[in-house]
């Protein structure tokens, strides 16, 4: 059975740092993006952050633009686990975190295999 476990959210005052991490297991995750997802109550769930599989044993981070610069990407490839490094974080941040896979370059919200959310809240 494929899994994806999320851990590391919480509260954090504005201008603070969280790190989550995504582990994997079930499965190998070569030649699959994995990344994150987002949603506040009320909005639609939105990409955060991803490595992308390029090709080959090629993989690149990509970013949305309302974290591109605060948020860094990587990937224990060995581990099957990705993490996400969030700092300067702003009270918009706050929201339930969501770690995705999905084999090939792309990461839509139609992704097969999802975490179950960790909760990140950033006081003002």
């Amino acid at each position: 059975q494929v899994q994806l476990v999320e851990s590391g959210g919480g509260l954090v005052q504005a201008g603070g740092s969280l790190r989550l991490s995504c582990a994997g297991s079930g499965r190998t995750f070569s030649g699959y993006t994995m990344g994150w997802f987002r949603q506040a109550p009320g909005k639609e769930r939105q990409f955060v952050a991803a490595i992308r599989w390029r090709g080959g044993d090629t993989y690149y981070a990509d970013y949305a633009d309302s974290v591109r610069g605060r948020f860094t990407m990587s990937r224990d490839y060995s581990k099957n686990t990705v993490n996400l490094q969030m700092n300067s974080l702003k009270p918009e941040d706050t929201a339930m975190y969501y770690c995705a896979a999905e084999r090939g370059t792309v990461l839509t919200t139609s992704a097969p295999y999802w975490g179950q959310g960790t909760q990140v809240t950033v006081s003002s």
